[in-house]
């Protein structure tokens, strides 16, 4: 990069060098070695408090009016236009001295100012308006490379290239490496540029050493890098999709780099947003396709050769049907293309064939995986439901505090009778919400839950459940000791009251008096085989009754 370009502005060397200040004789009389500050405006003035009004980086015109007559204030004077960070103070000698005074020399050296004094008279208004074109027409070349930038990406996306590609582009012109991560700090995409990583190191290596620079200093990146996030169209945590990460290893980046990596983000940000698409559609097409099958829209002779259009091919194994319901809410559109690309990424250990798809509307997971063998079913199903709860996990779908995803495995068997356990397994989900949390449910032991959730609208089911356990529930809204838990526990196991006892932790005689205010309060005989089974749905038909 020419060092005149260099920062969007220009040299005090090549400043001094431009026919307006040259005409003047210039003579550096401190700060020679400093002479490559870069300058990014000029600014003429004579009162003695135009430190105030920079800002850093300005080149500085006076005849010496504002730096006053005594040595103290001469001091002052330079060591506040050092401490705004100017790029150079320039006297033009004449009427005010006729020789800068030793004070304003000797305080420029001690504090690194580069120091110039005019010999001959200059237009000031000629010399700004000659570096202001310098500065404005190198800012343009600056804004060329970056387009040139832009055009190359462009060019690479539409002969078919994607993300990997328009980094190394990027990686190419800063001559650094140039990685991709999520909003949260996870790689994405890496790229060394054309010339290879820096002093033999894979970029991998080099982003490992920044990850843990950034640990320590709990602060950043290092000094240098360059971040540019890449936009994702949303407010709040979706504004940004992903972030570019340009750190200066091979050498320091300049605001071209800036410019051009600004530039590739906003490509990035239409690549990633059609991919996401993309598999959103994919993701719906297969959801579509499981729910026609599990509707009778698609008949079971037509399915194979229609999922092999969309990559199943499960063999002449037996097909495991699987459900997972993320909530009684659906989760937000824009969701629903990543939470389907990590379930995949997790089911790929799996090792069986798989046919996932997305319902977002009604806020469930159908699939159907190739089993070699029904005997496969309870370890796959162990699997299956793990890589489903990462996915969503990793997707950021499940909601703190929310009901957990509930996993529901069906019965095993062909194409015909994969339509049928698609569905069973889809309504045996949202009848499953509510139980104990478990790794998967088995859709063959929820019958009854399934029946119950079906009669959920039914008012005979509300009045039954409070003919059968009301008069506990209202007890149990006033009371400091519930009773319901214990008759809970109680029936789950079947009425044997050592179990229930160690389960609940009491005693034999506490839970026998509890036992005996259960009955009282309903006025049932807890030993009574139909009271059981009575009790037993009501408890089971209370979580679906409104």
């Amino acid at each position: 990069m020419d060092e005149q370009a260099d920062q969007a502005g220009i040299t005090v060397r090549r400043a001094l060098d431009l026919p307006g200040l040259r005409g003047g004789l210039p003579e550096v009389v401190a700060g020679a070695d400093r002479l490559h500050r870069t300058v990014r405006w000029v600014h003429a003035g004579e009162v003695p408090n135009i430190a105030s009004l920079l800002k850093g980086g300005e080149l500085l015109l006076t005849t010496g009016i504002g730096l006053g007559t005594r040595p103290a204030e001469q001091r002052a004077f330079v060591r506040r236009l050092a401490d705004r960070g100017i790029a150079a103070l320039v006297v033009e000698l004449g009427p005010r001295f006729g020789r800068l005074p030793a004070a304003v020399v000797e305080t420029a050296r001690a504090t690194g100012l580069p120091l110039v004094q005019l010999h001959r008279e200059v237009p000031f208004v000629s010399v700004t308006e000659e570096i202001h074109t310098e500065i404005v027409n190198g800012h343009y070349a600056l804004l060329r490379q970056a387009e040139e930038v832009h055009r190359r990406c462009t060019d690479a996306l539409l002969s078919g290239g994607g993300v990997p590609q328009v980094l190394r582009i990027l990686a190419d012109f800063a001559g650094n490496p140039v990685f991709l991560e999520t909003a949260d700090g996870q790689l994405l995409y890496a790229a060394a540029g054309a010339s290879g990583p820096p002093a033999g190191a894979e970029p991998l290596q080099v982003w490992e050493g920044l990850r843990a620079q950034r640990a320590d200093r709990e602060a950043g990146p290092p000094a240098g890098t360059v971040l540019v996030d890449v936009p994702g169209g949303g407010h709040g945590a979706g504004s940004v999709r992903a972030r570019l990460v340009l750190p200066p290893v091979a050498a320091p980046l300049l605001p071209v780099h800036r410019m051009a990596a600004e530039r590739a983000a906003g490509i990035l940000a239409v690549v990633l947003m059609q991919a996401r698409q993309e598999d959103e559609l994919a993701a719906r097409g297969r959801g579509d396709f499981l729910t026609d099958l599990a509707e009778g829209r698609i008949a079971a002779d037509d399915a194979p050769a229609q999922a092999a259009v969309l990559g199943f091919g499960p063999g002449d194994g037996p097909l495991l049907p699987v459900v997972m319901r993320l909530g009684p809410e659906p989760a937000p559109p824009g969701n629903w293309a990543p939470l389907a690309r990590a379930v995949l990424e997790e089911l790929s250990s799996v090792g069986v064939p798989v046919l996932l798809g997305v319902r977002p509307v009604e806020g469930r997971i159908p699939l159907l995986l190739g089993l070699r063998s029904e005997s496969e079913r309870a370890a796959v199903a162990d699997r299956v439901a793990a890589a489903l709860r990462a996915g969503v996990e990793r997707s950021g779908l499940e909601r703190p505090g929310g009901p957990r995803p509930v996993v529901v495995v069906g019965v095993p068997g062909g194409w015909a009778a994969a339509s049928a356990g698609l569905r069973h397994a889809a309504e045996t989900a949202a009848a499953a919400r509510g139980l104990p949390e478990r790794p998967w449910h088995d859709a063959r032991r929820l019958d009854i839950d399934l029946l119950l959730w079906r009669l959920r609208d039914h008012p005979d089911l509300s009045a039954f459940v409070d003919r059968a356990i009301g008069p506990l529930l209202t007890h149990d809204r006033t009371s400091r000791a519930p009773l319901l838990p214990t008759l809970t526990t109680f029936l789950d196991h079947a009425g044997r009251k050592a179990e229930t006892a160690r389960e609940l932790h009491l005693n034999r005689q506490t839970l026998y008096n509890r036992l005996a205010r259960i009955s009282e309060l309903l006025g049932t005989d807890l030993d009574d085989p139909q009271t059981v089974l009575a009790l037993s749905l009501a408890l089971r038909a209370r979580r679906h009754v409104r």
